[in-house]
């Protein structure tokens, strides 16, 4: 920072005009190093030079330098500060072209601001090295080394300011880059990551009450949270049921193994009891709750777990829309049973999965609740509208192409969600190339990390599931038809980071045929 500020001073005169500094310009190529770097690249009408800069202590004995930092750490340095700065001069003399290298005087310099009374050496010239007196009055020592390698370089004439701005688009480039949407999708996991991690600290109310009602919208972490409270239950020695009613979802949570966890649908929970030579679980822990929210599936739950649902250890999770009829069938008479117990009732307010434009439009869409943003900005929500079939199918295969070939998304990354099967839906009119790269997705397979193939799903059947990317077709804008906003809210919602959509309403009915 110091020498940037001397720098600035001397380079800020009426007379200076041409001048300018680099600060750790990165070299590809180095002299002999794989890669290397240069404090200070100084440029103008009389030449480049290149600065080395040492702060703190510098030793030498033996030939084997070393500095000492404010700390006084000590660090053995590889080569001399002099040595340093020629090879990184060379280095930067092969990265630029032979039209610019030989039009300008070059040189280097070592700058040692807190080293005073360096002895002469044979090593160095006096003149290329910058002490502590130096330092002090920096402009005219940097004079002084202006003139020192222009008088090794007497031939070379001064650098013309069109040289000097081509030399400048050389050394660091202005240029304006387009981030792919793959690899603003790469941060938005990162920030995913980093929000789930935080949600965790919920868990720790969840094992302080026996029993919980946690409750929240699509993306808020439900799913994350029951696997989590599993661990620290069995880990407890708990011989655990983890219920839901998918057979998608169960697939899903049955590859976290879990020496005394079972896996199983919540209708099935009696064969999953018989199975594992159990006669009541000593806890028990509902994912997706919404769905099996009605008086025959609790009283099923309530005889296979240790003192019942009344005085049991259970943890119910499930989506708070279900409540306004969006997500589910709402049983009100259940979920007061429920109720009843007098469970701990634990919001999930953060959405940790969707960007802010889907969760935006999800909310403006269906009037959802969602949770408040957690995960940040994103792309924007892309959809097409279309009348025809056929282009329909030319709009999805576009879309394929510009996600896959224009911005960097393999194909395990992106997921098609259709209300209808394979065979009813528009994807099965896609073209021979494309559709051999479809992979229609069962329970087994709906998020496997080296599958190589675009998936392809119903929406009820990857409800619970998510992927970084979601293409939805087959359906009319969202909120046009009221007995499909359940559809809408669950295909909207397992999109991670984008969310594509192609509607229609004139032509589903011909989709069907």
């Amino acid at each position: 920072m110091r020498v940037f500020d001397q720098l600035r001073a001397a380079f800020s005169g009426p007379d200076q005009t041409g001048w300018f500094a680099i600060h750790s310009l990165n070299l590809p190529q180095h002299e002999y190093k794989r890669f290397g770097e240069i404090d200070f690249v100084i440029c103008g009408p009389d030449g480049l030079f290149v600065l080395e800069i040492k702060g703190g202590g510098v030793s030498c004995r033996n030939g084997i330098w070393k500095t000492r930092n404010r700390y006084g750490e000590i660090e053995r340095l590889k080569e001399s500060p002099f040595k340093q700065a020629e090879s990184a001069l060379h280095g930067l003399q092969k990265k630029l072209s032979s039209q610019l290298d030989h039009v300008f005087v070059s040189g280097y310099g070592v700058v040692m601001p807190d080293v005073e009374n360096l002895p002469e050496s044979a090593e160095w010239d006096r003149t290329v090295l910058a002490d502590a007196k130096d330092f002090k009055q920096f402009e005219k020592w940097l004079t002084r080394l202006i003139k020192h390698w222009r008088e090794k370089n007497a031939h070379k004439p001064a650098t013309s300011p069109e040289q000097l701005k081509l030399l400048q688009q050389s050394l660091r480039p202005d240029f304006e880059a387009v981030t792919t949407l793959h690899a603003t999708a790469g941060t938005i996991e990162s920030r995913i990551a980093r929000l789930t991690e935080d949600q965790l600290r919920l868990i720790d109310v969840v094992e302080a009450n026996s029993r919980v009602i946690c409750s929240g919208g699509a993306g808020t972490g439900k799913t994350m949270l029951a696997l989590e409270l599993a661990r620290r239950w069995t880990a407890a020695g708990m011989n655990i049921a983890l219920t839901c009613h998918s057979s998608w979802l169960k697939s899903f949570l049955e590859r976290h193994t879990l020496a005394g966890l079972t896996v199983c649908l919540s209708e099935s929970i009696h064969l999953a009891a018989r199975r594992s030579g159990i006669g009541k679980f000593d806890a028990l822990i509902v994912d997706e709750g919404q769905d099996i929210l009605n008086m025959e599936s609790l009283s099923k739950l309530d005889t296979y777990l240790n003192d019942g649902l009344h005085k049991g250890r259970w943890c119910f999770f499930h989506d708070i829309n279900n409540q306004s009829g969006l997500c589910g069938m709402y049983v009100p008479d259940a979920y007061e049973y429920l109720s009843s117990f007098t469970p701990a009732k634990i919001p999930l307010r953060t959405n940790c999965r969707n960007t802010l434009p889907i969760l935006k439009r999800i909310q403006d869409d269906l009037c959802a609740d969602m949770g408040n943003p957690g995960v940040g900005d994103g792309p924007a929500v892309r959809e097409a509208v279309v009348d025809d079939l056929t282009i329909a199918v030319q709009t999805l295969e576009r879309e394929l192409e510009t996600l896959t070939d224009k911005e960097g998304f393999s194909l395990g990354d992106i997921v098609i969600l259709s209300p209808y099967p394979f065979e009813s839906s528009w994807i099965s009119s896609l073209s021979p190339n494309w559709r051999k790269s479809i992979s229609i997705l069962d329970r087994a397979s709906p998020l496997s990390s080296d599958r190589q193939f675009i998936g392809f799903a119903q929406i009820t059947d990857f409800k619970g599931l998510e992927s970084e990317v979601i293409i939805l077709i087959d359906l009319p804008a969202s909120g046009s038809r009221e007995d499909l906003r359940s559809l809408h809210y669950v295909g909207m919602s397992r999109a991670r980071a984008v969310l594509s959509m192609i509607t229609a309403d004139d032509i589903l009915e011909h989709s069907l045929q």
